[in-house]
């Protein structure tokens, strides 16, 4: 962060340093819409536009490859944040209760996360910005919206392991949104059984031609955060705005540092919240704590087509689904990760065969299905967590019957927001 004001001070106006764009100060973003950056421009020619530049902006170079490092960093970084003032908040809603099975799930949250200890995570979270939680080394994709096939872009996901990639625009100069998988998911969807549109006619799209066909005009701003806000704002942003990639750019030059998500925080918290003392919910169990979702729980058969996976993605919002097997227990997970592996795999023109044949078909090892159950303690949860790296837990009975779904997002609503008495989840 004191390389990153010394550049700040070096590049403004008047100033006599030796940086790359001496005299002249970049607008700061505005109207959550970045600004251009002066540098990461796609190579001409380079359609992927697939860029790699050092986490400060200084050292950028077309790559010729679908990926690229930043530059190392020496690790970790620990220093205080600004504290900006968060508008809008949500209060936490009145003490509900919930039922798993015969048993009532605990009442309100308010009664075990409004104490003072309870507010020990809030705290770290709040002082400690999103540059501390950027890796010393990292993969960054990047697609020109005008990328001629829109099928190149997700084999491009699935060829360096990541699951999104900022949308950079020509024309406008700045960063316009994200593709995820989520896209593909719509596209699938919304193509696979239409009389007249052949899905292989898509796959010749432009990404902006998606995106016109798609969002109609309704172009929301890109959701971002600087890296100088606390990772306190990060977790508010990705929970209210229900989104699961939060870019980090850098405000002076307009790059992109690197993709927050809820995993990287909590393991971050897991980390070097070890040295902080435990606040006495943990040892509280889930059905005590009542964290979660245990109503109207997704689930989709493992005989049912992959299409009608696809339709509970996109109706429901959801981001994996617990597997069952004729007697309802829980067999699998298939999650929205799994849906890109149908581009990799060229076998989404199919999607007909069953959830159970897609999940033995997998070429890789994905995340499966890891359980929990109602008496663990919520420090267990955490732990397992972050031990196997999933983004959920499947809530279980004794007889492997799903009872609802922990996510990553229950978790740090729980750890972080609620005890600030903030439910960005329901609001």
């Amino acid at each position: 962060r004191e390389r990153m004001g010394a550049e700040r001070l070096r590049d403004a106006p008047g100033s006599h340093g030796r940086g790359r764009r001496r005299g002249v100060l970049t607008p700061a973003l505005t109207h959550g819409t970045p600004v251009s950056p002066a540098s990461p421009t796609p190579a001409q020619g380079d359609k992927l536009g697939v860029l790699g530049w050092s986490h400060h902006g200084r050292a950028l170079q077309a790559l010729g490859v679908l990926g690229g490092h930043g530059a190392p960093r020496g690790g970790w970084r620990l220093s205080p944040a600004r504290i900006p003032t968060l508008k809008g908040l949500s209060p936490l809603p009145r003490p509900v209760t919930f039922t798993l099975g015969n048993e009532v799930l605990g009442m309100s949250p308010e009664s075990e996360f409004q104490s003072p200890d309870a507010e020990v995570y809030m705290h770290f979270m709040r002082s400690h910005c999103c540059y501390d939680a950027i890796p010393t080394s990292c993969k960054l994709v990047v697609f020109d919206v005008s990328l001629e096939q829109i099928k190149k872009a997700f084999l491009a996901l699935v060829a360096n392991g990541v699951r999104a990639a900022p949308l950079w625009d020509s024309k406008t100069q700045s960063f316009v949104g994200m593709l995820t998988i989520t896209d593909f998911i719509n596209i699938l969807h919304r193509y696979y059984r239409s009389p007249l549109v052949q899905i292989y006619e898509v796959e010749e799209h432009k990404i902006e031609t998606w995106r016109e066909l798609y969002l109609q005009g309704s172009f929301k701003p890109l959701v971002y955060i600087s890296p100088s806000n606390s990772l306190f704002d990060a977790v508010y942003s990705l929970i209210k705005h229900k989104i699961h990639r939060l870019p980090v750019i850098e405000p002076i030059s307009g790059n992109v540092l690197h993709i927050l998500t809820h995993k990287r925080i909590l393991k971050f918290l897991h980390i070097f919240g070890s040295t902080i003392p435990k606040p006495r919910f943990l040892k509280k169990t889930v059905q005590e704590l009542c964290i979660g979702t245990f109503r109207n729980v997704a689930v989709v058969p493992e005989t049912a087509p992959i299409y009608t996976a696809l339709e509970i993605f996109v109706d429901r919002r959801v981001s994996a689904l617990p597997v069952i097997n004729d007697a309802g227990k829980v067999v699998g997970l298939y999650s929205r990760f799994d849906v890109i592996h149908l581009a990799a795999q060229k076998t989404y023109n199919n999607l007909d065969i069953s959830v159970r044949e897609a999940l033995q078909q997998r070429s890789i090892c994905l995340e499966g299905v890891i359980t929990c159950y109602p008496h663990e303690t919520m420090e267990d949860i955490i732990d397992r967590i972050a031990k196997e790296q999933v983004h959920r837990l499947v809530l279980v009975d004794e007889n492997q019957y799903p009872r609802g779904i922990i996510s990553l997002s229950d978790i740090l609503q729980a750890l972080v927001l609620t005890p600030a008495g903030i439910d960005a989840l329901n609001s």
